[in-house]
């Protein structure tokens, strides 16, 4: 195998492709990248059997092959080099020399038939769609703060793509609090749905920069197969039954508080400072056009308030919240006014954009409260 490629552009894309390299695996051969050399082009693969990236870049070919290189050398080495043309070639059985204008350096190289065979979702089975990729971009990290760590139900260490005609919603939950991104730029030739792992979730989404334009998804009932410019990642699907998530959205509360979401966010924020570090707790007092939001530490006698005129409609009210969770939704959301919607200090509150903004922001909210004394 020989080819000459400029230095900037093979960096660029084995880093992309490093974020499927295991930290530890049983698979040493894992801890390499698959080198593909033909028509003009190298392919480059990563993977640690769950999640695989695999890329394509555009290379002065001389000689066809392919080998399997380490992962850690290979990035520091070409993180070091100015950007340049380089030329690498096989050397002998089980060396690959890398040359650059002035020296070269000597690394070990793995039969790529050793590198296990790389799989994606059925072509029989498989459903097909596309999305625009800053939709998908941003239904994701509108989403993923939300997902849990939770070894007894898989399902919600991910998020939920729930797919239709008209539209695509993406929900994520732990439990505390649960997320919906609704957005009609997402949509699918049929209803639809599938589980994404948190990782490879927020790994898609840094890959997909502003020069993407789309991403073709397929996916079966364990598999998912995404491809966006020269890039596509394999990735196994979360098989399991998520949660009726609409059946848990508050619709009838009856007290309603409506406020600009940046001055409850920076009030939120001030307060949350003086609560305990271990529960974050905060209280809301709400009265017809007043908020107060208290905050104490009695282990450290600290304590804070503060008191922010407001438009609220509905009995007095004292609900408790662990402000870090109310802070993550607020900081998602890009409407100007809020409404959050009460039933009681036990139930739910939902959080919504106001109805002047509601067409344009796309993520609703429920967060669990808490009891405070």
């Amino acid at each position: 195998m020989e080819f000459n490629v400029s230095s900037a552009e093979l960096l660029k894309s084995i880093l992309d492709v490093s974020k499927a390299i295991p930290a530890k695996s049983v698979l040493p051969i894992l801890e390499n990248f698959l080198f593909v050399a033909g028509n003009g082009a190298l392919e480059i693969t990563a993977s640690d059997q769950e999640l695989t990236l695999r890329t394509t870049l555009p290379v002065d070919l001389r000689e066809g092959g392919s080998i399997a290189v380490p992962a850690r050398q290979m990035i520091d080495l070409i993180k070091a080099l100015p950007d340049q043309p380089i030329t690498i070639k096989t050397t002998s059985d089980s060396s690959f020399e890398c040359t650059w204008a002035n020296g070269n350096s000597s690394l070990p190289y793995f039969p790529a038939e050793d590198y296990p065979e790389i799989t994606g979702a059925d072509s029989d089975s498989a459903l097909k769609v596309v999305f625009p990729a800053q939709a998908l971009a941003d239904g994701i990290g509108g989403t993923i703060y939300a997902t849990a760590d939770d070894e007894m139900r898989p399902a919600m260490n991910g998020i939920f793509f729930d797919m239709g005609t008209a539209s695509s919603t993406l929900v994520a939950s732990d439990s505390h609090k649960l997320i919906c991104y609704t957005d009609a730029d997402l949509q699918a030739p049929q209803e639809a749905s599938f589980i994404l792992h948190k990782r490879p979730a927020g790994i898609l989404k840094s890959l997909l920069v502003k020069e993407i334009e789309t991403v073709e998804v397929r996916f079966d009932a364990a598999s998912a197969v995404f491809t966006f410019g020269p890039t596509t990642m394999y990735c196994r699907l979360i098989v399991g039954r998520y949660p009726k998530y609409r059946d848990v959205i508050p619709q009838n509360n009856s007290n309603i508080l409506k406020i600009e979401r940046t001055q409850l966010l920076d009030t939120v924020r001030r307060v949350a400072v003086c609560a305990n570090k271990a529960s974050n707790h905060i209280k809301f007092d709400l009265k017809p056009g007043q908020l107060e939001i208290t905050a104490q530490d009695l282990g450290f006698a600290i304590a804070a308030y503060e008191k922010i005129a407001c438009d609220y409609s509905g009995a007095d009210l004292s609900i408790g919240f662990k402000s870090s969770f109310l802070i993550e939704i607020l900081s998602n959301m890009t409407c100007e006014t809020i409404v959050m919607k009460f039933a009681d200090p036990r139930r739910a509150a939902l959080i919504v954009p106001s109805e002047e903004e509601a067409e344009s922001e796309k993520i609703c909210g429920i967060i669990m409260p808490i009891m405070v004394s």
